[in-house]
């Protein structure tokens, strides 16, 4: 092969891989959707889903359910805390399709009409928060704590384990259950009270 001939094939090839790559042909939003039922606060929604869509932004985009905020979307700060089926998760890290046939509650459903769930009321009474941004993941969570204790799940903070019994809601109890809900205004102390008063506790 000549000099002027390698050259020549050197250029086409370079032209060839810096031409974009054809788009493959679109066959349409609803060709790809998935059928899923989920119960949201009590009202039953059947939606055609793009597999992609997490449960938080189905919840916030497609179902108007600003509640449950959008915080850091990697699950490290519970801003986004809902209940499926009575527990809790993190509402950014599952994908809304692997939900269906749940049943989600999120803030705006804990209510009933006009009157407060008990955390709710707690966290008024007791001024545990301050921009208020985290608090709709903190009062999920701390409904979904009041649960586990009560049905005996221990923590790693826990004295006895093998007790099975309804575990003491003790300060350093309702912070290792509570860690995984972040208040980057610091209003931890606060937090911890209305989660004890939520339990029926007095102070510490």
């Amino acid at each position: 092969m000549s000099r002027r001939v390698f050259l020549g094939s050197m250029v086409a090839a370079g032209v060839a891989t810096s031409l974009p790559a054809a788009e493959p042909p679109t066959t349409g939003r609803l060709a790809s959707a998935v059928r899923t039922a989920l119960t949201i606060n009590g009202s039953r929604h059947e939606l055609d889903l793009d597999p992609r869509v997490t449960l938080l932004d189905l919840l916030r985009e497609h179902l108007d359910l600003p509640g449950t905020k959008k915080g850091c979307d990697h699950g490290q700060c519970g801003a986004c805390t809902v209940l499926v089926n009575g527990r809790r998760i993190n509402a950014c890290l599952t994908l809304a399709v692997a939900h269906d046939g749940d049943e989600v509650t999120t803030i705006e459903g804990l209510a009933k009409g006009e009157r407060l769930h008990p955390v709710q009321a707690a966290f008024l009474e007791q001024d545990g928060f301050q921009c208020g941004y985290c608090t709709p993941g903190q009062i999920c969570s701390a409904v979904a704590l009041l649960d586990e204790a009560r049905d005996g799940a221990v923590s790693a903070v826990t004295p006895d384990v093998a007790r099975l019994a309804p575990v003491a809601l003790t300060d350093e109890e309702i912070r290792e259950r509570m860690s995984g809900n972040i208040c980057r205004c610091g209003a931890y102390p606060n937090i911890v009270a209305a989660v004890r008063a939520a339990s029926g506790q007095g102070p510490s």
